[in-house]
């Protein structure tokens, strides 16, 4: 509803709302296929050459190579051959220098010793030479003893073939180095057994994939450390190519999961003179109005004055209800409960409703609005376009701005008239009659109308702008206590008619009334104090007036009884009258 009848730019009275995202790695194999070996259980004839394929194994011992070098070292590349370190466990006898053939003729084999064939090693000791061994399948199904017998099946002699270099590495597919006769007797037909050396021999018709012996020849102990440094190597490796994998993935399909840095849990105290501490304060006094009435309603804010349950609201937010219509109280929790208008008033456009039946009110504290200076901040809280408990901040702009708001009747008499306190605080349609507090959170005003921007006199609602204008608790204060006590409330007055269409500086009295009576009214105060017919009234206590509504907010400021001092101009002279001020009920 509108907040003022248009006298010039005047502000309304505002209660109603508007509509509201592998890898392996590769061993390199040289696979060289081992010569074939001979079919198993094919007669030898003794004396016949041997072709070189038969003393080569079926296939090579899985994991380790017939020619190891020595102590135990793997073979570094490809080549053919490769000098190698002697093996300390068992060095190799290197042959003596050559000499010329007619100066060393060789010597005779001694007579109680067996001749000596190449490659045999004089210096072998006894238990280097390998015990006798048993092959895997018998040649003599039907019962020839395997050792000492004549038979068919006694192993051919071994091949002869010159021995390698010294320390020369024998290429992959070389045939071992010929057998040498054992330094003491070896019962007939067991197969001679190898010395100890460099070079290592395997039998040739034993089970394919059986272990190579390695007599004498030194073992390199695994380096445990080294497997672990390759296995931390591979882990890292894995875990680099996931982690990698999964970034790829994220930036390709845009899936990502952030997580922002944020601060923990702080202290929820406030100091008592800060905005939340105010607002924590007084919101548990403070209640939404919602009116409806027989053609209009409503919505506006209110605050309990004491625990009988009373509650100062605007004249303008209850008016709509009328004599037969409904006001709900909704409290700050939620809890809501009926009301009933005590009384109200529309020269001050103030008004109190009760509720009954309702426990653990928090009545406002009222403070002073003579002590409110220029520049303090104060609190709004109310429910604008119905969004209760809302808490606004600002400053007093200014005090005593008279301003007059209403005028839909047309008649003006229900037109007010404010000796307002302006704020700056934002105060919109529906924070009509909720308070205004101080920094002690105790009520200073009562908001009650703004300044709109545009033409508010087409009846629409605006918003605020920063201009916002309060009832002072004082004047509030009084009139709250009349209501509640007699169900009305008194105006000063100074018993004179003012001419409103006086467009000069200051008030002047009119000539005489409307309805014909005397401007100054015989025995009131005006006329007791020496005021006359078309007196021209220019300040209130040494401020000046500009207008009759200027004149009407100040003398209302008042209580009945009190005593000002007027300035006036009578013919040109001025004149100084003390008057004290009258009573009239509305």
């Amino acid at each position: 509803m509108n907040d003022g009848k248009p006298t010039g730019s005047k502000p309304r009275w505002w209660s109603r709302p508007t509509p509201r995202g592998d890898g392996s790695t590769a061993e390199e194999t040289y696979d060289l296929a081992p010569p074939e070996a001979p079919v198993q259980g094919e007669p030898v004839v003794p004396g016949a050459p041997v072709s070189p394929e038969a003393s080569v194994p079926a296939e090579p011992v899985q994991g380790e190579s017939p020619y190891a070098l020595a102590q135990g070292e793997p073979v570094e590349d490809e080549s053919a051959y490769r000098l190698a370190p002697p093996a300390p466990a068992d060095p190799v006898r290197e042959p003596a220098p050559a000499e010329p053939a007619a100066a060393q003729p060789a010597p005779a084999a001694p007579v109680d010793e067996p001749a000596q064939e190449p490659g045999h090693d004089p210096a072998a000791r006894p238990e280097d030479i390998a015990a006798p061994r048993r092959p895997l399948h018998d040649p003599d199904p039907y019962g020839t003893p395997p050792y000492g017998g004549p038979g068919p099946w006694a192993p051919a002699p071994p091949v002869q073939r010159p021995a390698p270099p010294a320390g020369a590495v024998p290429p992959q597919g070389a045939y071992p180095a010929p057998e040498a006769p054992a330094p003491y007797a070896v019962p007939e037909g067991v197969p001679p057994v190898p010395p100890s050396s460099q070079w290592v021999q395997y039998d040739p018709w034993g089970a394919a994939g059986q272990p190579l012996s390695t007599a004498g020849v030194p073992q390199k102990r695994k380096s445990s450390r080294g497997a672990l440094v390759l296995g931390a190597v591979v882990l890292a490796l894995v875990a680099g190519g996931i982690g990698g994998g999964v970034g790829a993935y994220i930036e390709r399909n845009g899936v990502t999961h952030v997580d922002l840095p944020q601060a923990g849990k702080g202290p929820t105290g406030r100091a008592p003179d800060s905005v939340a501490g105010i607002a924590a304060s007084a919101l548990p006094g403070v209640v939404t109005l919602h009116v409806s009435g027989e053609s209009e309603s409503g919505t506006g804010t209110g605050f309990v004055l004491d625990n009988a349950g009373h509650i100062l609201t605007n004249n303008h937010v209850v008016q709509p209800a009328g004599s037969s219509g409904d006001i709900s109280v909704t409290f700050s929790g939620g809890e809501t409960a009926r009301a009933t208008v005590v009384g109200r008033d529309s020269g001050y456009d103030l008004a109190v409703v009760r509720v009954t039946g309702v426990t653990g009110l928090k009545p406002l504290p009222l403070g002073n609005s003579d002590n409110v200076q220029v520049g303090d901040p104060v609190v709004a809280i109310g429910a604008p376009f119905d969004l209760s408990n809302t808490v606004t901040s600002g400053i007093i702009s200014a005090k005593e701005r008279p301003i007059t708001a209403g005028g839909e009747k047309g008649d003006g008499s229900d037109v007010s008239y404010v000796d307002a306190l302006q704020t700056d605080a934002p105060i919109n349609p529906g924070n009509s009659g909720g308070p205004l507090l101080d920094s002690r959170a105790h009520v200073v005003g009562i908001n009650s109308a703004i300044r709109a921007a545009g033409n508010s006199d087409s009846g629409g609602q605006g918003g605020s702008i920063g201009l916002g204008f309060a009832i002072p608790v004082n004047q509030g204060k009084r009139v709250a206590e009349e209501l509640i006590n007699t169900g009305k409330a008194t105006h000063p007055v100074i018993g004179v008619t003012l001419d409103m269409k006086f467009t000069g500086d200051g008030a002047r009295v009119g000539a005489k009334a409307a309805d014909g009576k005397p401007s100054v009214t015989p025995g009131g105060p005006g006329a007791t104090a020496g005021i006359k017919p078309e007196d021209v009234i220019t300040k209130v206590d040494g401020q000046r007036v500009h207008s009759a509504e200027e004149l009407i907010v100040k003398i209302r400021s008042h209580r009945p009884g009190d005593r000002l001092e007027l300035t006036l101009k009578r013919g040109g002279q001025e004149q100084r009258l003390t008057l004290t001020l009258g009573s009239a009920t509305s």
